[in-house]
């Protein structure tokens, strides 16, 4: 893994297939610091791309194997996220020196209160970033452990399994989607970041008040 840039998609994917997207959005779902930089959205899309085959090619992933390895990863990510920050999550935050990981767990924090756990949890699991430090957080906060648990499966399996089909679907159907796929997987993240808008707007109202 260490041979490869393991934010570079295209890399992971034809290097280690199925197994490095169970890797990479097992770290990208809780493991803070390490996950925070990884590519979620923009790994599980095109994975679902090269799981289609078309009349030139044949497919180069097999569909049930990312669809699994991505649940695991997703689900597995987001349970370890949780224990680790019930166990000195606030802690390992404070220590951090980056600022960014500090303002986007802050972000989280809104998110949970703003929406309450599961809408949360859901919501939580399709923003970039936040959904990393999402799980810690709620450790943190002190979410109740089986209310996280039911929240983050169904929002992991939504996530993962909605990401991979409609990669699939898409180069199942579009001839050369690999062409588009760029501004495709662009795309995806710029409507994933939309359910932040409210929380980050809410955040700079707060701030003008003070």
């Amino acid at each position: 893994m260490f041979a490869v840039n393991p934010m570079d998609s295209d890399a992971v994917l034809a290097t280690f297939g199925a197994l490095g997207v169970l890797v990479v959005i097992f770290a990208e779902s809780g493991l803070l610091v390490v996950g925070f930089f990884l590519p979620g959205d923009t790994l599980l899309f095109p994975a679902g791309v090269l799981c289609a085959a078309t009349a030139d090619q044949a497919a180069r992933l097999v569909l049930w194997q990312v669809l699994l390895c991505a649940a695991v990863g997703a689900l597995a990510g987001a349970q370890v996220g949780f224990l680790l920050g019930r166990h000195g999550g606030r802690a390992l935050l404070a220590r951090t020196s980056k600022r960014r990981v500090r303002d986007t767990a802050a972000r989280a924090e809104k998110l949970l209160a703003r929406y309450g756990y599961g809408k949360a949890l859901v919501i939580g699991r399709f923003i970039p970033m936040v959904r990393t430090v999402l799980h810690p957080a709620a450790g943190a906060l002190g979410v109740p452990t089986r209310t996280f648990t039911l929240w983050q499966i169904v929002g992991g399996l939504l996530w993962t399994q909605s990401l991979v089909m409609a990669g699939y679907a898409l180069g199942a159907t579009v001839p050369d989607v690999d062409d588009f796929l760029l501004p495709l997987v662009a795309l995806v993240v710029v409507v994933s970041l939309l359910p932040l808008i409210p929380v980050v707007t809410e955040a700079r109202r707060e701030r003008r008040n003070r």
